[in-house]
C-alpha cells in the first residue's frame, strides 16, 4: 500500500495541513481534478489537486501529459525559477497524472464540510501543521 503525504491548503485561513494517507484511490487523476475528502478523513470536503512531487523530488507540471519523467526546456515555475529575464533551462519534471511513485500530493479545499479541518484531524495545539 503506497502512502503519500498530502499537503492540504485551506484558502480561508491560509494554513496548510499535512496528512499521510494511501494514494491508491487517486492514481490516474490529474492536476486540477476534484475528489472527495473522505479519502483523507475530511468528511464533507471537496479537494482539488494542485501538484505534487515524486520519490526523486521532481515536481509535477500541469502542461505535461501522463505520469512520465521528461526533460523539457522551462522558462517558468513549477520546476524552474529563472534568475534573469528570458532565462530558460532544461529540467527534469513529472507529468500531470498521479502515479504510485508520487510521494507528495498538494491539494486545496474547494468545498467545506460541517466541521473544521483541525477538528477532523484531531489537532489541538497546532502539531502536524505548516504555515
Amino acid at each position: 500500500m503506497p502512502t503519500a503525504k498530502f499537503v492540504v491548503a485551506d484558502p480561508k485561513t491560509g494554513r496548510c495541513y499535512q496528512i499521510e494517507a494511501d494514494n491508491t484511490p487517486l492514481v490516474g487523476k490529474k492536476i486540477g481534478e476534484v475528489f472527495d475528502g473522505k479519502i483523507l478523513g475530511l468528511e464533507g470536503y471537496k479537494l482539488q489537486i494542485t501538484g505534487g512531487t515524486d520519490s526523486s523530488g521532481f515536481p509535477m507540471r500541469p502542461d505535461i501529459h501522463g505520469s512520465r519523467k521528461v526533460r523539457v526546456l522551462l522558462s517558468s515555475p513549477p520546476g524552474f525559477r529563472p534568475k534573469r529575464k528570458g532565462e530558460r533551462r532544461r529540467k527534469t519534471v513529472r507529468g500531470n497524472t498521479i502515479a504510485p511513485d508520487i510521494v507528495q500530493i498538494n491539494v486545496k479545499v474547494v468545498e467545506y464540510g460541517e466541521k473544521s479541518i483541525p477538528e477532523l484531524l484531531g489537532l489541538e495545539g497546532g502539531e502536524n501543521q505548516e504555515q
